[in-house]
């Protein structure tokens, strides 16, 4: 059956292509062609909260992504059974929405947060770095880098994961000083603008936060499901680390002003501590969160362009308040801490020390011209054109590590009796 939701602005490509006797939806394209890239198999060893790696049942962004996409195609589900506007033939598509999560994170750095902020730095002088703005960068243009086309993806796809609408340079503006997050790429203009089918933005949608707030209602849902899935699970594997005791979240408790006797998330959780099943408490959240969702109609400059725009989802405040106290428990007591403080600052280090090095051989050209990428990625640095060209190739070289693959690259340049010929780059 036809869904009618979708039209063929929606399913558009960036270049269009034959599909033969595709038996797929467009939507389930995309989902595949994510699923089968590197930097999707690399998010296993790439940090969600803790070090990947560290122990086994750890989440990290791999993981991380799986729960998002499974919420977020509950979530479609939920609204085409539930909701009054959605139908049989007209319905949010769940295997776009499952596409959307699973590609959220593609273009996080190493080390998480910390990795991010360092290259974002390291960036200053080039446009910045920004994870979400390099996940769209992945998209278009360096997942099946010989085509030079990306994955090719459609613009719903594409709309999906594009959390920031605002350039790097308009924050620049706007603050007078390189911003610290929440941008895409100057050189990601054209995308924007296909993404709204050559559409200006109206006024009163101004840099910044007024039009990061225009979003798809796929990527409400993907927002939702990834706020859902870290706020949650975040905490189950703070408490199984040992972060989150009941003497730590009881004493955060009285400080913040909350009264953990009463309030519902800290009563849930400590009872859930006390009896060793958080796990169990915050899948039975999460299913309340789903069911949390609805929809309502909107209004707006393309609502009349695409049913993507044309709804927005809505959540009980209830489950939005829970989600705020979980996320500030887990920022002010385990992601503040120092243990996890000196992780990032070893993440830091490293990436700082690999860029200086990699930037000194390929860029400035200084010193021995020894062979320390691999070919076609020395080559496209060598021969590309601008000083910001280079530099963004070869933070596309680094920010693709995973945990693991940076800090053996930094030990094999700076420790003596570590690695061999036989190590693979």
């Amino acid at each position: 059956m036809n869904n009618r939701f979708y039209n063929h602005f929606d399913q558009e490509r960036l270049i269009e292509e034959d599909s033969g006797q595709e038996y797929r939806s467009a939507y389930q394209v995309d989902r595949d062609r994510v699923i089968h890239t590197p930097a999707f198999r690399g998010l296993q060893s790439k940090t969600q909260v803790f070090w990947s790696g560290e122990y086994d049942f750890y989440r990290t962004r791999l993981t991380h992504s799986l729960e998002v996409a499974q919420i977020g195609r509950s979530i479609c589900h939920w609204l085409k059974h539930s909701s009054p506007i959605l139908s049989e033939d007209y319905y949010i598509d769940s295997d776009l929405v499952e596409a959307c999560c699973l590609a959220h994170d593609l273009g996080h750095p190493p080390f998480g947060h910390a990795g991010e902020r360092s290259l974002n730095h390291l960036m200053e002088s080039s446009g910045g770095f920004e994870g979400n703005a390099q996940t769209l960068r992945l998209l278009t243009e360096r997942i099946f880098s010989v085509s030079k086309k990306g994955m090719n993806p459609t613009r719903a796809f594409v709309d999906g994961v594009l959390k920031y609408k605002t350039l790097w340079s308009e924050l620049v503006s706007l603050h007078d000083k390189a911003p610290h997050n929440h941008f895409i790429y100057d050189a990601q203009e054209k995308y924007l603008d296909w993404v709204l089918g050559g559409r200006d933005f109206p006024v009163e949608y101004t840099p910044g936060d007024a039009r990061d707030a225009f979003r798809s209602i796929e990527l409400q849902i993907m927002d939702w499901s990834d706020d859902t899935a870290y706020s949650l699970n975040d905490i189950a594997d703070s408490v199984k680390a040992g972060f989150i005791t009941v003497e730590r979240v009881e004493k955060w408790a009285e400080s913040n002003g909350y009264n953990f006797h009463e309030e519902p998330a800290l009563k849930d959780l400590l009872q859930a501590i006390r009896k060793g099943n958080v796990d169990v408490m915050m899948s039975k959240k999460i299913g309340r969160f789903i069911h949390a969702s609805s929809l309502k109609e909107a209004q707006n400059f393309m609502s009349a362009v695409s049913n993507r725009y044309k709804y927005d989802l809505v959540q009980d405040p209830a489950c939005v308040a829970e989600l705020c106290i979980y996320k500030k428990l887990a920022y002010e007591v385990v992601f503040s801490s120092p243990a996890l403080n000196q992780l990032e600052y070893k993440g830091d280090l490293l990436l700082r020390e690999i860029w200086n090095v990699l930037e000194k051989r390929y860029i400035a050209q200084e010193g021995a011209d020894f062979n320390l990428l691999a070919e076609d990625a020395a080559t496209e640095i060598e021969t590309i054109g601008s000083l910001q060209e280079k530099q963004r190739i070869l933070c596309d070289q680094i920010a693709a590590m995973t945990d693991g693959s940076a800090a053996r690259f930094y030990k094999r340049l700076t420790v003596p009796d570590f690695g061999s010929i036989g190590d693979l780059v």
